[in-house]
């Protein structure tokens, strides 16, 4: 397998403009694709504010942006991929469309590249079988906000093969990342442990135990969590907490994990947290 010098990043969201903002700081040059140009703008802008953010706070210069920045190619076109050596799909956690999207990658790029996906849950086993490079296929889930975010779970399928691992494994490092590798799994390691712990934060508010605000700050001061859950349930998107909650009730066919009827309702609602302006807490 040939080194990582490009990277191809599916998906110009909070995930995937994050984690080609993270391969540009290390001097990795990225190619973010999206469906849309007015998608990939906003995706551009984004990076632009995260690292505006980093010179407010003195740790990142203006010459250092621009040449962040000049590192990052926005397009819609996924024949852009044709030159990179590893692909990281950060599309919306759905089976379905992931399968999709990694399938129409397959067919374009070389036969050394890694296609790996920062699915929260689903199966990598799964995702894997659909390709023609099933034993170059592996999750790297990356956890929000990526350029601040130490950790990245290495979860291996079971077509994976050990070059794939290490290959990506070195990466993650390269990308000042702390990796952990888990099994495939349902929800993986910390969202098989998180996801259920805000979902029991919401039935807490639904059933009027205490307010949304009470709840965070008895978590934050009681358990020194930096972050409230039903805040963190914002930050992640209710939608995809909705989705991960899903994968993990019926992978393991266990009541322990049904999802609140409080999300579920809130999600039909469209309250999805930050990304909408309102979740649990509202943020303009």
């Amino acid at each position: 397998m040939r080194k990582i010098n490009t990277v191809g990043v599916i998906g110009a969201g909070i995930m995937g403009n994050g984690i080609a903002q993270s391969c540009a700081m290390v001097g990795i040059p990225v190619v973010m694709l999206d469906i849309s140009e007015v998608a990939v703008q906003k995706g551009l802008v984004k990076i632009g504010n995260s690292l505006d953010r980093l010179i407010k706070n003195n740790t990142l210069t203006l010459a250092q942006k621009d040449a962040v920045i000049a590192l990052i190619t926005g397009t819609t076109d996924i024949n852009a991929f044709k030159t990179v050596d590893l692909v990281i799909e950060a599309a919306t956690e759905n089976q379905a469309l992931k399968i999709k999207l990694l399938k129409e990658v397959d067919a374009v790029i070389g036969e050394e590249v890694i296609l790996a996906s920062n699915t929260s849950s689903i199966s990598i086993t799964k995702l894997a079988a659909a390709t023609k490079r099933s034993d170059r296929v592996i999750g790297m889930h990356f956890f929000n906000p990526v350029p601040l975010m130490d950790l990245v779970e290495l979860i291996r399928g079971l077509q994976t093969s050990d070059a794939t691992h290490a290959k990506v494994e070195a990466f993650a490092k390269q990308l000042n990342k702390s990796p952990i590798t888990v099994r495939n799994n349902p929800g993986f390691v910390v969202n098989r442990i998180l996801c259920p712990m805000i979902n029991e934060a919401i039935f807490v508010l639904a059933e009027g135990l205490a307010t949304a605000e009470a709840i965070d700050n008895g978590m934050k001061l009681g358990c020194h969590h930096p972050i409230g859950p039903l805040a963190l349930a914002d930050m992640i998107g209710l939608d995809t907490l909705l989705a991960v909650m899903e994968v993990l009730y019926e992978g393991f066919n266990d009541s322990k994990y049904r999802p609140a009827p409080l999300l579920k309702e809130m999600v039909a609602a469209g309250y999805l947290g930050r990304k909408s302006g309102r979740g649990f807490f509202t943020y303009s």
